[in-house]
């Protein structure tokens, strides 16, 4: 029988008609969406964002940065590209304990590509994602917007029966993010050289080199175009676990070391991440920071970190670039920022965002150092700052 269903949007009274809802979405505030589930069943606790990318989904909700987040996709088709391993995001196994739930408009298409080798259902359930569709995704973003982003409890029943007043209880009493640490769930339990360079057509991924600068990447959720892009660049790449000591991290005679994205509040990660960079910047060992650990960085050199209304999450965001002058369109997926007014006065700004003027990157005038906000690896978006990884090799070779 047809469950009467409100219109999502919690400011208009339409009564719309339509089969049984089994997709929940209940946020903190009491205010709940109902939708059809997809993915795997159950329920699970996120904070919620939204996401303006057009493509890349499977990319985005692989990425290990948005570890227990629930993503609100704003562009309302999906699924038409389906899912392959080429387009993995986690760089080891742990690291794909990435997103926890997925919002969409449209129920989820068949696939239509000819990479696909599941369907994007398929992908989401082997990923232990719970999906819900049909919902009004516009309302739910405004009130994000508006608002900022909430905790909030995702369901997925296929009977449509929901305790809803228990899931609105876990999403009011749920944590935020803020002072929560994350990346040790994601990040890899051992160190490991990392061979695979971008994508060729039709030949699959290139081989790294083996006698250029080595660079040790600091995992602390790391994005595999990341490493790509860095051996692509023409780095040796070596990962280690987040947790990895200065000694450590020496005892490989790195040329340049790289700190990487991962979730969570960086001022919780940085409690035991924090002495180790400090270590590695007293010892003018050229470095980047990239998204989490460009925050991480700056809280190291003496900065502030602050939680974000709303975050930036999309691949459509322009960043002023004060070396260049120009304006980059990029990728990004952050929940926290730089307070620039904080920088030390060793430290110059080198790109701000032109959405709400916040710091997207700096560089230090006496040290190699130089962190970015946004993600110049892209996957999926625009390949505007590639440039990052070319330039970090350059300023390794160039000591």
């Amino acid at each position: 029988m047809p469950d009467t269903i409100k219109n999502q949007d919690q400011d208009r009274s339409t009564l719309t008609t339509s089969p049984l809802a089994t997709g929940l979405i209940v946020l903190s505030d009491g205010t709940v969406y109902r939708g059809f589930g997809a993915g795997t069943t159950g329920q699970a606790l996120g904070e919620v964002c939204f996401n303006t990318a057009m493509t890349g989904h499977q990319e985005i909700l692989a990425d290990p940065s948005y570890a227990g987040q629930i993503l609100c996709f704003t562009f309302p088709h999906i699924g038409n590209v389906g899912a392959n391993s080429e387009d993995e995001e986690a760089s080891c196994g742990r690291a794909q304990r990435a997103a926890v739930g997925m919002i969409a408009k449209s129920e989820i298409t068949a696939p239509a590509n000819w990479r696909a080798s599941q369907t994007f259902n398929e992908w989401l359930l082997t990923r232990g994602i719970i999906a819900v569709t049909g919902v009004d995704t516009r309302a739910l973003t405004r009130k994000l917007r508006v608002e900022g982003m909430q905790i909030a409890a995702i369901a997925h029943a296929k009977d449509g029966h929901f305790d809803i007043e228990a899931l609105k209880a876990l999403a009011k009493n749920a944590p935020t993010m803020e002072g929560k640490e994350l990346a040790r769930d994601v990040t890899r339990e051992e160190a490991g050289d990392w061979k695979e360079g971008d994508w060729d057509w039709p030949n699959g991924f290139k081989n790294g080199p083996e006698d250029g600068p080595k660079v040790v990447v600091l995992d602390y959720g790391v994005k595999s175009n990341i490493l790509r892009r860095l051996t692509s660049a023409g780095a040796h790449v070596v990962v280690k676990p987040g947790s990895a000591s200065a000694e450590e991290v020496l005892a490989e005679n790195p040329d340049g070391v790289v700190v990487s994205n991962g979730p969570g509040d960086p001022a919780a990660t940085g409690e035991y991440a924090l002495e180790t960079l400090r270590a590695l910047l007293d010892k003018n060992i050229p470095m980047l920071g990239i998204c989490l650990g460009h925050q991480m960085l700056a809280l190291a050199l003496g900065a502030k970190t602050l939680k974000m209304a709303q975050g930036h999450h999309g691949a459509n965001h322009p960043v002023k670039n004060f070396d260049t002058g120009q304006v980059e369109i990029v990728s990004m997926n952050h929940g926290f920022a730089v307070d620039g007014d904080s920088l030390p006065a060793n430290a110059q700004q080198t790109h701000i965002s032109l959405f709400d003027g916040t710091n997207c990157g700096f560089k230090l005038n006496d040290k190699p150092v130089f962190a970015v906000q946004h993600h110049p690896e892209a996957s999926p978006g625009p390949q505007d700052s590639f440039n990052v990884f070319e330039g970090f090799i350059e300023a390794i070779k160039a000591r």
